[in-house]
């Protein structure tokens, strides 16, 4: 199964903030260049993080991004399904339909496997995703000293 970009992008982001301090935010202009993305495809991944609670976004001077403790112990199996939405692995009624999609026995084979893909993340949280080697890598590339 191949994610998204989008989901991928929002994977990296809740990671780079997950290394962040409590009190200490980032702009989304400086996770879009940490993780070498455009910037405008990072805002529209922070503000479905935030509509999804995962993320809080303060305004003004010294505003910034935040991981909110409810993204840091949110299960990247949920994460991974709600923005991948309910789409299945393959379009059996996509124009023109499948002729074999009546009698097809891939179709629930795949959804099984990508139902089964999401099952393995469930027990990994955000906060997992940080742990020893990925969090020192990820705070040398924020321009942050390590820890």
């Amino acid at each position: 199964m191949r994610l998204t970009k989008f989901t991928d992008l929002a994977l990296r982001a809740v990671m780079c903030l997950a290394v962040t301090g409590p009190e200490e935010s980032v702009t989304t202009r400086a996770v879009a260049e940490a993780m070498d993305v455009p910037h405008a495809h990072m805002a529209k991944v922070v503000t479905r993080l935030q509509h999804l609670g995962v993320v809080e976004a303060r305004r003004g001077r010294g505003g910034g991004l935040l991981l909110t403790e409810f993204g840091r112990r949110s299960s990247v199996g949920w994460l991974t399904r709600t923005l991948e939405g309910e789409e299945e692995v393959v379009a059996c009624e996509a124009d023109p339909p499948c002729p074999l999609r009546a009698a097809c026995r891939l179709r629930g084979a795949l959804r099984e496997a990508q139902e089964a893909f999401h099952r393995t993340l469930d027990p990994l949280t955000v906060a997992d995703l940080v742990d020893s080697p990925t969090g020192p890598l990820l705070l040398s590339l924020t321009g942050r000293p390590l820890l």
